[in-house]
């Protein structure tokens, strides 16, 4: 696990989720997925690099809340963001702006996020 900051208190305890730091990870695949493909509109890339941010944070925003039904409210915007990151990423690969093996490394590393999501 990457350590982010050596400043630690209670608001911070998302960064040890191993779900966040999958998410931040998503997050770089799909930044560097959706700049090597060259063909993608400035809003299109912008809405599916916000889409894989938004994981991490409403991870990240649910953890800082201080009841139970915020944080679940917050995981569910997640895991929403999640169905949204993918559905953009397949309508690159069906107009053949993304190659077969990049998905692949897309949707395993979605899938693994995902299913901590739901676990979670």
């Amino acid at each position: 696990m990457k350590e982010y900051t050596k400043r630690r208190n209670l608001n911070r305890g998302y960064m040890k989720l191993l779900v966040w730091n999958d998410a931040i990870s998503l997050f770089k695949l799909t930044y560097n997925l959706v700049d090597k493909a060259s063909n993608v509109d400035y809003k299109l890339k912008t809405q599916i690099i916000g889409a894989a941010q938004s994981i991490s944070s409403n991870i990240a925003e649910g953890y800082g809340r201080r009841s139970i039904n915020e944080y679940l409210y917050f995981l569910n915007i997640a895991l929403g963001s999640s169905a949204e990151l993918l559905t953009r990423i397949i309508g690159l690969k069906e107009i053949d702006l993304i190659i077969e093996t990049d998905y692949e490394n897309f949707d395993s590393k979605h899938y693994e996020v995902e299913n901590k999501l739901l676990a979670l």
